[in-house]
């Protein structure tokens, strides 16, 4: 006679494997017996530790919210010139972004379907709307060129940022790690956008 298999899953484990498979599937293509399955788990015991795929969700891009949200804290976000500040931003992001990669990518591809999906996409706004003021406050102290307009630079900055969730592979050979990865995104951005291209990275 086989004992059952005990559920040796915890809360993040958990998380891990849903984050994998609503990547994989989509949130709205992934049922509880996806995650059943992928987790080789039985479905009461995934309720054991969440009311439901939702609340995965939540956390999932909680997770890659408060992350992001963090940088915004961070001194070097908050003191100095806007443009110093701004590039400071853009290099934590992409270190946020490829450190959190499955999180990020799932925070990015939420379509507003749920509750869940709306609030992440407000907080998603909020986070890009703190960014794109500091880029018009760099722009009005003259640090930013004058022939570029704000609202296009930072809808560039946040496509080519964003953009990394579809091809970052943080272990693919011959790769990059994210310090290289932030290296390039703030000079390919920020040589282009600044009065002064030799200002500090």
């Amino acid at each position: 006679m086989t004992t059952p298999k005990r559920d040796t899953y915890t809360p993040e484990t958990l998380l891990t494997v849903a984050v994998r498979i609503f990547n994989e599937r989509g949130y709205d293509g992934t049922s509880m017996e996806h995650l059943s399955r992928a987790a080789g788990i039985s479905k009461s015991s995934i309720y054991h530790h969440v009311a439901g795929k939702e609340e995965l969700l939540r956390r999932a891009v909680s997770r890659a919210l408060d992350s992001l949200f963090a940088v915004l804290d961070e001194d070097g976000a908050r003191q100095g010139r806007a443009v110093e500040c701004v590039e400071y931003v853009t290099r934590r992001t992409v270190e946020v972004l490829t450190a959190e990669l499955p999180y990020v990518t799932l925070l990015l591809r939420v379509r507003g379907n749920t509750k869940t999906e709306r609030w992440a996409m407000e907080r998603r706004r909020e986070f890009d709307q703190r960014v794109a003021d500091l880029l018009k406050a760099a722009a009005a102290d003259g640090d930013l060129r004058a022939d570029v307009d704000t609202r296009l630079a930072t809808r560039l900055l946040f496509g080519m940022v964003n953009s990394l969730v579809e091809w970052y592979r943080p272990h693919a050979v011959g790769g990059h790690d994210g310090e290289q990865v932030a290296d390039a995104v703030v000079r390919m951005a920020f040589d282009g956008l600044r009065t002064d291209p030799h200002g500090s990275y």
